[in-house]
């Protein structure tokens, strides 16, 4: 990998792995879309999840006496699982050349989705479970092809784990399982590339620092408008990019 790229690798890591490790989510996503404008979707997959594992591995360890796991083996992982090997079976067998302008307007609809939430205010209402059911079946979907299931799954999981705590160590649970079933898929696509994976420990573990100061000081509410408006430009941007090569 050339120089330039593998730079562009390692502020992507630093930036969105310190929004992950401050709010639980948010890490893949912001990566994705912002590395995408100038790098494949196969080759970024294959370097961010195996970091992305050792984040929310790290967040796991540090954080598993607040995982609600009866909620995640109930409940979210068994319907996410499913999806997830839905999404597997559709990214293997089909082309890529649809990824990056679906992606980039999953990421639009779901940043512009979060920021009128955060606008309207207030304490988001529970789903019911058929509403939450196929909504962690989309968030598996969507992981199982872009390895970012998140922003479906946090759409379930703020409502049922209000506590800032146990949200974001069940995340993390749940990122741990989901990207170890992902890892044979880019193994078997030949995409996996553990030498630069490595070398990128080294920006996430900045990310890791700075994220855990900011999950302390920082409002939650002002920092999930930064992440939102940062994912809205960055998805527009990937999508007209994406529409009119």
């Amino acid at each position: 990998m050339a120089s330039n790229e593998l730079a562009l690798l390692a502020g992507l890591v630093f930036v969105g792995f310190l929004v992950e490790a401050a709010a639980g989510f948010g890490g893949m996503v912001i990566s994705l879309t912002l590395g995408a404008l100038w790098l494949p979707m196969g080759t970024l997959l294959g370097v961010l999840v195996p970091v992305n594992l050792v984040l929310s591995t790290y967040l796991l360890m540090r954080n598993v006496k607040h995982v609600q796991w009866r909620f995640l083996a109930r409940r979210l992982v068994p319907l996410m699982a499913v999806g997830l090997a839905a999404g597997m079976a559709v990214a293997t067998a089909t082309s890529t050349v649809w990824l990056k302008p679906v992606f980039a307007a999953f990421v639009v609809v779901v940043a512009a989705q979060q920021l009128a939430q955060l606008k309207a205010g207030g304490t988001p209402a529970r789903l019911s479970p058929v509403v939450a059911g196929a909504w962690l079946l989309g968030g598996g979907f969507i992981h199982g092809v872009f390895a970012t299931g998140g922003p479906p799954t946090v759409y379930v999981a703020s409502r049922e784990l209000p506590e800032k705590a146990v949200f974001r160590a069940s995340l993390s649970a749940v990122w741990v399982l989901l990207n170890l079933l992902l890892l044979p898929r880019l193994w078997h696509e030949g995409s996996l590339s553990p030498g630069t994976s490595v070398v990128l420990l080294a920006p996430l573990a900045g990310g890791i620092v700075v994220g855990e100061w900011v999950h302390r000081r920082l409002d939650e509410k002002q920092f999930r408008v930064v992440v939102a408006v940062l994912l809205l430009g960055a998805g527009l941007t990937l999508l007209v990019s994406s529409l009119t090569r």
